[in-house]
């Protein structure tokens, strides 16, 4: 005969492998999808490895030749951090501005939501290359435009290492659908009560904008900062297509170079995947990829950290 508290163990071990069954599709597709690959950057991060010979241990040579003798990795890094602290904050005041204007009109206002979301509807491959085309500076309608206005030398846009990621920009800008959608959400959950009381202590629009309208809606703008900065490391896409699709435009010299022209377009993954899977070092990459890991997890939790100054909470207020 059991014991008492033979059978409650008996009971809990039979509960813990029925939680455990459950779980376990989860748990072998993070094993071998997440933890496994992960893991085995960490170790390629330290050896000289071209994906067809055995890895070679190297120590911390690939991350000494990264921070010394890689001049191209910090022109990537350099190109990284500007298109964040240039692209994001510009995509979140353009789509904070586009909200706003959203919540204003009685009717057609799902018309207008609907056609300024669309953009982002379109793929990433087709919106680069359509900007291409459309910022050429030699069949582009929108330099026809600037020379039709009296511009005497309009920019060459992504031909140009001055203007290349400016280009970028507007396509992020112009593709910025997803945040609108954010911040009209919470512009939509604001309490109208608030605004009642503010018009009866003589509130200015703008008063409202800055005490009522920001602090309800900081989580909405907490949210769209974090995911933007995390993608803009990963930016890759638009960067890789404008760079090889300006090999037919008529333009200079070093056209379909990966991050052309003159390295103005290589970001960090982009620098990253030619490492690994054109010039096949993959312990290099793997390197770089744990250095991207690290900034992007630190950037993070500073602006976590920093969230609790400005964010505010309608249960809580700040946190």
């Amino acid at each position: 005969m059991l014991t008492p508290r033979q059978r409650a163990r008996r009971r809990a071990a039979r509960r813990y492998r029925t939680v455990l069954l459950f779980l376990s599709p989860w748990l072998i597709g993070f094993s071998v999808f997440i933890a496994y690959p992960m893991l085995a950057s960490l170790y390629y991060s330290f050896t000289n490895y071209d994906l067809l010979s055995n890895p070679k241990f190297v120590g911390l040579e690939n991350y000494r030749f990264m921070f010394t003798k890689d001049p191209r990795y910090w022109q990537a890094m350099r190109n990284t951090l500007w298109i964040i602290a240039v692209g994001v904050p510009l995509q979140a005041l353009v789509a904070l501005g586009t909200a706003v204007l959203l919540t204003r009109p009685r009717r057609g206002s799902r018309v207008y939501r609907t056609i300024l979301f669309l953009p982002k509807m379109a793929p990433a491959v087709a919106a680069a290359l359509a900007f291409v085309f459309v910022f050429n500076p030699v069949t582009g309608p929108v330099n026809q435009l600037l020379d039709t206005a009296g511009v005497d030398k309009p920019p060459l846009w992504f031909f140009s290492p001055v203007w290349s990621k400016w280009g970028l920009v507007f396509l992020g800008v112009w593709g910025m659908g997803q945040t609108m959608i954010i911040y009209l959400a919470g512009l939509l959950d604001v309490p109208r009560h608030l605004y009642e009381a503010a018009d009866v202590e003589g509130a200015s629009p703008r008063q409202k904008f800055r005490f009522i309208t920001l602090p309800l809606i900081s989580p909405a703008i907490f949210f769209s900062v974090v995911t933007g900065v995390i993608y803009g490391f990963q930016y890759f896409t638009e960067a890789y297509v404008a760079s090889f699709a300006i090999a037919g435009q008529p333009t200079g010299s070093a056209a379909g170079e990966v991050g052309s022209p003159q390295g103005s377009l290589l970001f960090y993954s982009l620098y990253l995947y030619v490492k690994g899977f054109t010039d096949f070092r993959m312990g290099y990459a793997s390197a770089m990829a744990w250095v991207l890991f690290l900034i992007t997890m630190a950037c993070t939790l500073l602006l976590i950290r920093t969230s609790r100054r400005w964010v505010h909470y309608g249960t809580g207020g700040f946190r």
